[in-house]
């Protein structure tokens, strides 16, 4: 009867995901990028990011660098953002 189970069902998979809690930017950016570097193209990548600087750079910064963002989640203390290993990276 666990109704968080049915929310959580519109959301694609992820195949990783990355906990960059507690790291400052930018390395939370960079950390990020080489796990997307190691990926299969088309992966989806989700990266779990504190409020503040790291949730408004580090989708700005993979978008600049052609990463396509598939989702953004406020999980209350930490976001979930979900991103995509494209074709051309």
């Amino acid at each position: 009867m666990s109704e968080s189970a049915s929310t959580t069902t519109s959301q694609p998979i992820p195949d990783a995901q990355l906990d960059l809690r507690g790291t400052p930017c930018p390395i939370n950016f960079v950390r990020t990028k080489l796990r997307l570097e190691q990926m299969e193209t088309g992966a989806l990548l989700e990266v779990w990011l504190d409020p503040g600087e790291p949730i408004e750079q580090v989708p700005h910064s993979l978008k600049v660098e052609g990463y396509p963002i598939e989702g953004l989640e406020d999980r209350g203390e930490f976001f979930a953002l979900q991103v995509r290993r494209s074709v051309q990276q």
